[in-house]
């Protein structure tokens, strides 16, 4: 092998950086042309980069949730004296996530809640169609928290509850994985409470069209009849553009009813504009049974697609819609 390595830094004329790095590793491995090697490697990177993009984004909003947590266990470790005097010392850890996530919704998708005026000043069960992440929800509470200092616990799927270090989250926020008689509780205490029956199910495995995969579950439009309260539809436009899965793939479908766990990779986070809007609420009725208060709830979110969503779903347009100036009429 040729000494190279010498030549970096003699003689009349100069080598470049990369050049003389190629000779050093050329000595040190002892393979030669190295060159040749590393820049079919960098090719590769630029072939695949846009593939590990729409992968690693999604790991964005796991850092942000994580950062979350830390945060709260920060506020926690400062105002442990508080606590024993305070009614709720997670006031301010409330606001202080709440400007945080409204924030993100603001600048990577130009967020934006319509209807917030129908919500009702009393409880109420917030049922909304569940994208392939449930951003959209978060960005809707927290936007609610800022604009009308209102708490909106949400029912969260079981294995939620056991991701490392979600506990916190579940005390301050006011998560919940059921059962039906804690949901009632929650309303009859004066809260607003979420839910999207489609669960994990409907955000794996539907789809561009927004297909609502509630299958026959009306256990939730039970817990508003038990707690006599009205069901307010919600639904956001573009959610399912944001983000994707490849819940599309069979065996991956399989799999999950399988072992219940959403083993189906997700990718996205492009910067889509979301648009979140409030339907007319379904009042309290007594004479209305859960199958018809499902049916008629299903309706009402079908509705809100049918009149805010593009169908099929398609991510330029998303993307597009996020740059346009005018707003969005209810």
């Amino acid at each position: 092998m040729t000494g190279g390595n010498e030549s970096c830094t003699a003689g009349p004329t100069s080598m470049s950086y990369l050049t003389c790095l190629t000779y050093i590793l050329e000595e040190w491995t002892g393979v030669e042309y190295i060159g040749d090697y590393l820049s079919y490697a960098v090719y590769i990177l630029w072939l695949l980069f846009p593939l590990v993009v729409v992968f690693v984004l999604p790991g964005v909003i796991v850092i942000l949730i994580y950062i979350s947590i830390l945060l709260l266990h920060i506020y926690k470790r400062k105002n442990e004296i508080k606590e024993a005097y305070s009614h709720d010392v997670w006031i301010g850890a409330r606001e202080m996530l709440a400007t945080l996530w409204d924030g993100h919704g603001r600048i990577w998708h130009g967020y934006e809640l319509h209807g917030i005026e129908k919500i009702p000043q009393g409880p109420g069960l917030v049922v909304f169609y569940h994208g392939a992440t449930p951003i959209d929800y978060i960005y809707f509470s927290a936007r609610l928290h800022i604009m009308k200092k209102r708490r909106c616990s949400v029912v969260a799927d079981n294995f939620v509850s056991r991701l490392p270090g979600f506990k916190i989250l579940f005390d301050v926020l006011g998560i919940i994985h059921g059962p039906k008689e804690a949901c009632v509780r929650t309303l009859e205490k004066g809260h607003l409470l979420a839910i999207a029956p489609g669960g994990v199910r409907e955000a794996l495995f539907s789809d561009e069209m927004y297909t609502i995969l509630w299958s026959d579950r009306k256990g939730f439009a039970q817990v508003a009849i038990d707690a006599k309260v009205p069901i307010i539809p919600m639904f956001t436009q573009n959610v399912r553009e944001g983000f994707r899965t490849l819940g599309g793939i069979k065996v991956l479908r399989s799999l999950y009813e399988h072992i219940r766990l959403p083993v189906v990779p997700v990718y996205g986070g492009f910067p889509v504009k979301l648009r979140t809007f409030i339907g007319e609420p379904i009042p309290y009725d007594p004479n209305m049974t859960a199958e018809e208060l499902a049916a008629k709830t299903k309706a009402a979110i079908q509705a809100l697609i049918e009149k805010h969503q593009k169908l099929p779903g398609n991510i330029f347009r998303a993307l597009m819609e996020r740059f346009q100036t005018q707003k969005k009429e209810d």
